[in-house]
């Protein structure tokens, strides 16, 4: 039975404009020093530079002929505006301002994240395929929407499942299961000093 394995991580850090650090290309450096014992087919980046730039810096320790290139669905974006009485009082402030319009264009974007990634490799009238390994970094709203999806959890429950930069979260899929949450927000690639980065201040183990 052919195995999906989607490999997710959040950028590298970024400074205020958006761009990334020299502290962000050493994590993502780390980590593609991690993925190169993986036989992966392809590096997805979103279109955003913290993204591609983390995408380029991770491959550089993979064989020349993987694939790096965009995918639209990966742009940060929040992928569900939840109801008054589905949100956290602590949350109720960051939705403010959000229209009927914004929600809507969040919530296809996250559909046609799910739509493309979040799924089995079609092995239809092929015979016995290999498995398929695809990295994808994006940002932590994309990656909490897909870990939610696979776990069939309301909508609203993306909220809280934050992830580190360059923390490494990895879901299988397979026809005929449930979708495999191997790891969530892995930092064993980072030395000390280098995780962490990007959740709010507070003491971390």
């Amino acid at each position: 039975m052919a195995t999906r394995r989607l490999y997710l991580a959040r950028h590298g850090a970024a400074d205020a404009f958006g761009e990334l650090t020299d502290i962000g290309r050493r994590q993502a450096g780390l980590l593609g020093e991690r993925l190169a014992g993986v036989p992966v087919d392809a590096v997805w980046h979103s279109p955003l530079p913290r993204a591609e730039a983390s995408a380029h810096e991770l491959a550089r320790h993979l064989p020349e002929n993987v694939l790096v290139t965009e995918a639209a669905e990966l742009v940060d974006h929040v992928p569900y505006v939840p109801s008054a009485a589905e949100t956290p009082p602590s949350w109720a402030d960051f939705f403010d301002g959000y229209d009927d319009a914004e929600a809507a264009s969040g919530q296809r974007l996250a559909e046609a994240l799910v739509a493309r990634f979040a799924k089995a490799p079609d092995t239809t009238g092929k015979g016995v395929q290999p498995d398929t390994h695809e990295v994808l970094v994006t940002h932590a709203y994309p990656i909490a929407w897909l870990v939610r999806h696979a776990l069939d959890a309301p909508p609203s429950r993306w909220l809280g499942l934050n992830s580190a930069n360059t923390a490494l979260t990895v879901i299988e899929y397979r026809n005929g299961l449930p979708p495999t949450i191997v790891m969530f927000n892995d930092m064993s690639h980072l030395p000390p000093n280098l995780r962490w980065t990007g959740f709010p201040e507070g003491i971390r183990p």
